[in-house]
């Protein structure tokens, strides 16, 4: 039966490319107007209305419409499984929007039943040095990794809009996937930047490089454009000034501190879909045992490795720990339910500083491939409402999360993998 709706999507989506490419069509957008390009944060609830789980999507078809002819779009996505937003990317195409889209390859190996490629690679071609394309990373390789670390992914979730309706050079950095899974079952956020010169170019700087695939002569880097920053990875192995980005943040972090005759405790939440990565994990134990409050809503760990990262944010004096990795369909053939986001927030004293809220977010989890092996981003945004907006969405998680504080199951623990998709 899966196979068939399948291709029954396939017929629909061919036949709406078709329609697209002659008309001229908007799909999607008919009974909504445009929504204002302003700079924040947006998130979806899984669990919420078909309208709430798809709020990042909805954004995303808003802007593709919005884009006007001679403007671009640059999309770096790890999963495309979506035939109506690759129809409405046709669209784009064919009303005279430059469309670039890089995908991980098994975005095709994995689901080679899913249409989307195929809507691309029609409308697009796959010519990377045209104006409009659709192109891979190679088999099992990142486009920037090194081939001797193994087997990476490009990763990416980020979308570049050059103008759209009273904005210009705009950024979406998201944790989402375009899946459906990615809707109906996990917790995604995003971030949208626009009207930022440094920042647009930066990522289109980078996308460059992935488009470019010259793994040999990349090197990590960083752009900083107040109130933002933005990392570009991988880090490999033998960088100029190897060590962990994720870390090195935590160690700006100073837990107790005054104001005015105040004792404070810096609080620390993270919201991560993936969390082995030894140092960090580590360091979580270590902050919250200086006396900082740490709260970490996961989906998956790994115990009893080398890493043993579920051990080690378990020890006493760790931090509170809910783990989201439910099956409540009982279905192993359908995505359990979890937090996909990867997301930190700092609120107390960061960098000498008192009073600071910030956060990071994107598409780099707590791993040791998105390190040193995988193409991933990760923004830094300093703001207290865009700060606050990610608390909210933090709560709401925690409160959804099963099995909860009860997390010693091996889905938690990674003994059980859970797919992204």
């Amino acid at each position: 039966m899966r196979l068939a709706s399948h291709r029954t999507l396939g017929r629909l989506a061919a036949t709406l490319v078709s329609l697209s490419l002659a008309t001229g069509l908007q799909l999607g957008l008919a009974d909504t107007a445009s929504a204002a390009v302003t700079a924040g944060p947006l998130f979806n609830n899984p669990t919420g209305t078909a309208a709430e789980q798809q709020a990042i999507r909805t954004r995303l078809l808003d802007y593709i419409g919005q884009s006007p002819s001679g403007s671009s779009i640059k999309a770096s996505v790890y999963h495309f499984w979506d035939e109506e937003v690759a129809v409405a990317l046709a669209d784009a195409r064919a009303r005279g929007v430059d469309v670039q889209v890089m995908l991980d390859e098994s975005d095709v190996s994995d689901n080679p039943d899913d249409s989307t490629y195929g809507i691309l690679k029609t409308a697009l071609g796959t010519d990377l040095g045209n104006s409009s394309f659709v192109g891979l990373c190679p088999v099992k390789k990142s486009c920037l990794g090194q081939p001797s670390q193994g087997a990476s992914i490009n990763h990416n979730k980020f979308w570049l809009f050059s103008q759209l309706d009273g904005a210009y050079d705009v950024v979406v950095q998201t944790s989402a996937n375009l899946t459906p899974s990615s809707y109906s079952r996990f917790w995604n956020d995003a971030y949208v930047v626009p009207n930022n010169v440094a920042l647009y170019t930066a990522y289109g700087t980078y996308f460059a490089a992935l488009v470019g695939q010259d793994w040999a002569n990349w090197q990590y880097s960083y752009t900083t454009s107040s109130p933002y920053k933005v990392y570009f990875f991988p880090r490999p192995a033998d960088d100029p000034s190897p060590g962990d980005t994720v870390t090195g943040v935590l160690d700006n972090i100073t837990c107790t501190y005054t104001e005015g005759a105040t004792a404070k405790h810096t609080k620390v939440r993270v919201g991560m879909f993936k969390l082995t990565r030894l140092a960090v994990a580590q360091k979580l134990v270590a902050l919250q045992k200086a006396g900082c409050t740490v709260d970490i809503v996961y989906s998956q760990t790994d115990s009893g490795s080398s890493s043993g990262t579920w051990e080690t944010l378990h020890a006493t004096g760790g931090p509170a720990l809910r783990c989201y990795n439910w099956d409540d369909d009982n279905d192993p053939d359908t995505a359990a339910r979890i937090i996909h986001s990867k997301y930190l927030l700092i609120e107390g004293k960061y960098d000498g500083a008192t009073g600071q809220k910030v956060l990071w977010t994107g598409s780099h989890n707590y791993t040791g491939p998105a390190l040193t092996k995988n193409d991933e981003t990760l923004l830094k945004v300093d703001g207290d409402a865009d700060h606050d907006a990610y608390v909210t969405d933090f709560n709401a998680v925690k409160a959804a999360a099963v099995p909860g504080t009860a997390d010693n199951t091996n889905a938690c623990k990674g003994v059980t993998s859970t797919p992204e998709t």
